[in-house]
């Protein structure tokens, strides 16, 4: 469960106070092209890691970088082949590079790099080439014929005859996670997570028929496989060494078994034995027992996240999408997160919400602050300021989760975004600038820990309700249910009498700034005319907007005119609070008791539609500050230094690579799946 707050109004707004010593003179800024900027990101504090940690960071980086060709290919079919296909045609190209044409191709090209396949990485629209259909026909009857990335038995013209619409019609493969309730989101989904004439209701049958009833230690069904169907019979193809996905697994595992040879601990050993043995069988009991080992485990610095995780990419809710972290441990800024977790039950007891659906006694509930050391497969290039896992509701409750702000992701973003002009242009007035200058950078950490810690963990289901049945609106609502416990409890006096704040009113900053996003700003992600879809940005306008609809009487919160331009105006930070708790206990209902239908109202009356006159003067507004509505990173290099016996006798870290070298790097050095 994943918090990815827009890097757009994080980057913007935050007052740098960062806890960790940075480099000031880091070069942050790496590439710029369509809507897309692409950082780097400083890992501090890695030379004072063992040699064992830089070891394990050394292993489990390699374990991460060789499952991307997973994300790519769960993405869409034809993604391998035409990255392959681009790649070799940029690579050999003999015309003149700063040609219209070419630089066209440049900037599509690093479009599906950024977006791990043929669709944007955040609103899931295919791209759309600005060069001819002719100058690729061109490009590709150029390549010799070992250099095109042919399917057995397939040809050259079989090869343009299948691409060609892949990459040109705007009509096939439109959208890659498709839940705009125009019809079936299986069906009408371009992702490669279902076979060809599978449909929702087949999806949905096959499952309801291979639950257990009134299991109360459920598997993640449909986690790590790919529904297909076969002699008009639906099966499933699981992701594991001997099934789909082999060839990348056997690396991934190669490296994790590396990185076992160096635990920290006995636990840490025995939880990546677990992941390994799951790999090798692809077993889901096997994943709980990994998970629950995983969790459990809070004493080791250097730590990860590798597997097939989130499950956001897929319409239904279900297959997780191949992810990685690898990371330690922040052990300055991780005092604060402790002393969080630590009063997870008072937060718990305390929470606007029915008592039945409270949990009666907290578990596990483990948080910290870290440094990235390494981001792979769906976290990368575009990744997440904070993580909270593992994801089944039922290990959650029994066995506790582990819940990180990753800090020097976020410091980067607020590192390479000084002075672009966003406060003096969305920011209604000087007072609330100087809020936000003051309280943003704090309050807006506080709210990645609150949303992580303890909003994810908190709560539970009635014994009877099912995990996925608020279906393809579950992930929405469940981004919206641990933001608003973040919000509710960021204005507590409880944050103050534990020493996390100094200042009861620091909370207005991030209230201003959640709302602004909410109601205005993240609309500069979404083409005009379109619908919000993204789970993230549908939680976000729901709860600004229903909070909006029932403030009005009060005028709790406004859109007011000045000088032409709509400004978010707050007139009552504390009713304000009280509106966030309403809905959250009436979340909290919803996912308690899997009432679908009333959270598929809330999702459609709040989430999903914009008002176009104030989608453009946003879209206007921000043309003229010239700021990218999306980030993401490149990641760092790390060596290892080998003595005379070709033992590894340290690692070092190297940062200066730009984006298009480290894509054609990783192509080449980590493709595992074909062509």
């Amino acid at each position: 469960m994943t918090k990815q707050l827009s890097s757009l109004i994080l980057a913007s707004m935050l007052s740098f106070q960062a806890s960790a010593v940075v480099d000031k003179n880091f070069d942050y800024h790496v590439d710029r092209f369509a809507d897309i900027e692409v950082l780097r990101y400083e890992v501090p504090e890695f030379d004072r890691l063992s040699l064992n940690q830089k070891k394990m960071v050394y292993y489990l980086s390699q374990a991460a970088q060789y499952g991307r060709d997973i994300i790519w290919d769960q993405n869409g079919r034809y993604n391998l082949q035409i990255r392959k296909l681009l790649e070799n045609i940029y690579t050999n190209y003999k015309g003149d590079r700063n040609s219209k044409e070419f630089k066209a191709f440049e900037k599509y090209l690093k479009q599906i790099w950024f977006g791990n396949g043929i669709h944007h990485h955040y609103s899931t629209d295919k791209f759309t080439p600005d060069f001819s259909q002719a100058f690729f026909t061109e490009q590709v009857n150029a390549l010799p014929d070992s250099l095109l990335p042919l399917n057995p038995g397939e040809t050259r013209a079989q090869l343009l005859s299948t691409l060609t619409p892949v990459i040109f019609d705007p009509t096939v493969m439109p959208k890659r996670v498709n839940q705009d309730g125009s019809g079936d989101v299986v069906a009408n989904s371009a992702n490669n997570l279902y076979g060809d004439g599978v449909t929702q209701a087949e999806v949905e049958a096959y499952y309801a028929s291979i639950k257990k009833p009134n299991d109360n230690q459920p598997i993640s069904y449909g986690l790590n496989a790919r529904v297909v169907k076969e002699d008009g019979k639906i099966k499933e193809q699981h992701y594991h060494l001997n099934g789909l996905y082999g060839p990348a697994i056997a690396k991934i595992i190669y490296w994790l078994d590396m990185a076992k040879s160096v635990a920290e601990s006995p636990e840490q050993k025995a939880y990546i034995t677990k992941l390994i043995d799951y790999y090798i069988t692809g077993d889901l009991r096997l994943f709980d027992e990994y998970s629950i080992l995983w969790a459990e485990d809070t004493a080791c610095d250097v730590d990860f996240v590798n597997g097939f995780i989130e499950s956001y990419g897929d319409p239904l809710g279900m297959t997780g999408s191949w992810e990685a972290y690898v990371n330690f441990k922040n052990k300055e800024a991780s005092s604060r997160t402790e002393t969080i977790s630590g009063n997870a039950q008072w937060f718990e007891d305390h929470a606007p919400i029915d008592p039945k659906f409270r949990k009666p006694s907290v578990k596990g509930v483990s948080a910290k602050v870290i440094n990235a050391a390494m981001l792979g497969g769906d976290a990368f290039p575009s990744t997440a300021i904070g993580i909270n896992l593992p994801n089944a509701d039922w290990i959650r409750a029994e066995h506790g989760s582990k819940s990180v702000t990753i800090e020097n992701i976020t410091e980067a973003y607020d590192m390479a975004s000084h002075g672009n002009g966003f406060n003096e242009e969305f920011v209604i007035d000087a007072p609330t600038r100087k809020l936000l200058e003051d309280y943003l950078y704090i309050t807006d950490m506080l709210h990645t820990d609150l949303h992580e810690c303890l909003g994810h963990a908190s709560g539970q289901l009635l014994p009877s309700v099912d995990s996925e049945a608020l279906k393809e609106n579950g992930s929405a609502l469940e981004e919206a249910r641990a933001d608003l416990f973040a919000l509710y409890y960021l204005a507590d006096p409880k944050l103050i009498e534990l020493g996390i704040l100094d200042n009861p009113e620091a909370y207005k900053a991030e209230y201003y700034k959640f709302m602004l996003n909410g109601l205005m700003t993240q609309l500069n992600r979404i083409e005009p005319g379109k619908d919000v879809e993204e789970a993230h940005m549908r939680n976000r306008q729901l709860i600004a907007a229903w909070v909006l609809e029932k403030g009005k009487k009060g005028k709790v919160v406004e859109l007011v005119k000045k000088n032409g331009k709509t400004f978010v105006k707050i007139n009552d930070y504390r009713k304000l609070r009280d509106l966030f708790g309403q809905l959250l206990g009436e979340i909290q209902e919803i996912k308690s008791t899997g009432n679908y239908q009333a959270g598929a109202d809330l999702i459609n009356r709040y989430a999903v539609k914009v008002d176009p006159k104030l989608h453009k003067e946003v879209l206007d507004r921000f043309s003229k500050l010239n700021i990218p509505p999306y980030r993401g990173f490149i990641n760092p290099i790390y060596e290892p230094v080998y003595d005379e016996k070709g033992e590894i006798k340290d690692v070092k870290l190297k940062y200066g690579e730009d984006f298009k070298d480290q894509m054609l790097r990783l192509s080449q050095d980590y493709t595992t799946l074909g062509y």
